[in-house]
C-alpha cells in the first residue's frame, strides 16, 4: 500500500529537509538576517524578504496547535481511518502540518507533543508526532 501513497517532489529547495528526516532529524530553516524560523523551505524569508536563510536542526518538541480525527478519506489513504492530522507549533516558533499517533483519547490542544519518524519506505521518511505522555511510558517513539 505505501507504494500507492502520493509522494512529494524534492527539490532543491527542501532536499535538506528530506535528507534530515532520512537521518531522523528534523531541520527547519532560520532567516540570518531577522532570526526569524521558517517552514516550509523556500529561498526567501517569508518575514523580511531576505534571501540570507540557513538551515538548523529543530529540537522536535512543540505542542498542538489544532488538530481533526479523520473518519473519511479517498485513495490509499481509506485504509488507515481514523487518523489525527494536526497543526503542531514548534518551539523555535513555525507550525507544520502533521500527524499524531498514539491513543486519540489523549489527544488535546497545547498538549506537549515530540517528532517521531515514520519510515514509508527506502525514499521517503515523515515527521508525525506523538504526544510526550506517551513516549515516557514506552507508547510511542520513533516508529519504523
Amino acid at each position: 500500500m505505501t507504494s500507492q501513497l502520493p509522494k512529494p517532489v524534492i527539490d532543491s529547495d527542501s532536499r535538506p529537509f528530506w535528507e534530515g528526516l532520512k537521518r531522523r532529524e528534523l531541520w527547519i530553516q532560520k532567516c540570518d538576517a531577522c532570526q526569524q524560523a521558517i517552514f516550509y523551505p523556500r529561498l526567501l524569508c517569508p518575514h523580511c524578504f531576505s534571501e540570507q536563510v540557513s538551515w538548523v536542526r529543530a529540537t522536535g518538541r512543540g505542542e498542538i496547535y489544532s488538530y481533526t480525527v479523520v473518519h473519511r478519506a479517498f485513495g490509499p489513504f481509506a485504509e488507515q481511518t481514523p487518523y489525527v492530522v494536526a497543526i503542531v507549533e514548534l518551539e523555535e516558533g513555525v507550525r507544520m502540518m502533521t500527524r499524531i499517533v498514539g491513543d486519540r483519547a489523549d489527544i488535546a490542544i497545547g498538549k506537549p507533543v515530540m517528532v517521531t519518524f515514520e519510515q514509508i519506505d527506502d525514499e521517503l521518511t515523515l515527521p508525525y508526532f506523538a504526544l510526550c505522555s506517551s513516549l515516557s511510558t514506552g507508547n510511542g517513539g520513533n516508529e519504523s
